[in-house]
């Protein structure tokens, strides 16, 4: 078993979601078994946060903003999946989108936005692009099922940045691939508390469910993929000459 976990900028277009289908078909293709976790589409985690806090401060704008990530993904479903799979696909995102809407709605008639009702938020963006890919591996070939993460995962109940209930994911993620043996295309960065409620990870939490289904599984290789080759020397979106570094050990790695 390897566990490859796909970031947002490698599953931000319709371009990039190919690519990483080419990825997981080689890997299938020479016999590895796989379980795939992939982040929300780039940027849409960031938007999400934008459009809860514009609905908690009564700016009616974030009707735009939500309709312009709901827009996003129905144009990544066109453009990868076949026609007369279109208004099946559209339709399950559509049964989605109808409970972020209704959810920022209560945003914006409440006028507050708890650590709670953000995680649900934030928890749409990755929903969504799993979603998409699995259907589109599907289409390929690939047998995939999707997999929302909240139900294997548990944690407490620290919004925002969840403790993992280590011993009772571990035991869920277990006897769950026990019994599917499809290519699981999983959900990264969220989970739930034992009374169901959806939680987040904090961010970055799509390398530690990748990392949490690899130690459950005992999986030989945990792949971090990024559109990136290798780590850079600082935030490129800070520092406009950061360069990849040819060499890194892992104490360097902790300590980054």
């Amino acid at each position: 078993m390897k566990v490859l976990k796909f970031g947002g900028s490698s599953v931000g277009s319709s371009g990039n979601i190919k690519l990483v289908s080419q990825i997981i078909g080689d890997y299938i293709n020479k016999g590895e078994r796989l379980a795939v976790v992939t982040s929300a589409m780039m940027g849409v985690t960031n938007d999400l946060v934008k459009v809860g806090n514009m609905a908690a401060v009564d700016d009616e704008n974030y009707k735009q903003l939500s309709d312009q990530i709901i827009s996003r993904h129905i144009e990544a479903i066109k453009s990868l999946i076949n026609i007369k799979s279109q208004s099946s696909m559209i339709a399950q995102l559509k049964f989605l989108t109808n409970n972020l809407e209704d959810l920022l709605h209560g945003v914006f008639l409440l006028k507050e936005l708890s650590p709670r009702t953000l995680d649900l938020v934030l928890s749409f963006g990755e929903r969504f692009a799993s979603m998409i890919i699995s259907a589109y591996l599907n289409q390929l070939g690939i047998s995939t099922e999707w997999l929302d993460m909240r139900q294997l995962i548990k944690t407490n109940n620290n919004f925002g940045n969840a403790k993992v209930i280590e011993e009772a994911s571990f035991d869920n993620i277990q006897r769950y691939f026990e019994i599917h043996h499809k290519l699981q295309i999983a959900t990264g960065f969220i989970g739930s508390t034992l009374k169901g409620e959806t939680t987040t990870l904090g961010r970055g939490g799509s390398d530690y469910t990748a990392a949490l289904i690899g130690a459950a599984l005992d999986a030989v290789e945990i792949e971090i993929w990024t559109d990136v080759d290798g780590v850079m020397t600082t935030d490129p979106k800070k520092v406009r000459n950061a360069f990849p570094q040819p060499t890194l050990s892992y104490i360097e790695a902790m300590e980054m």
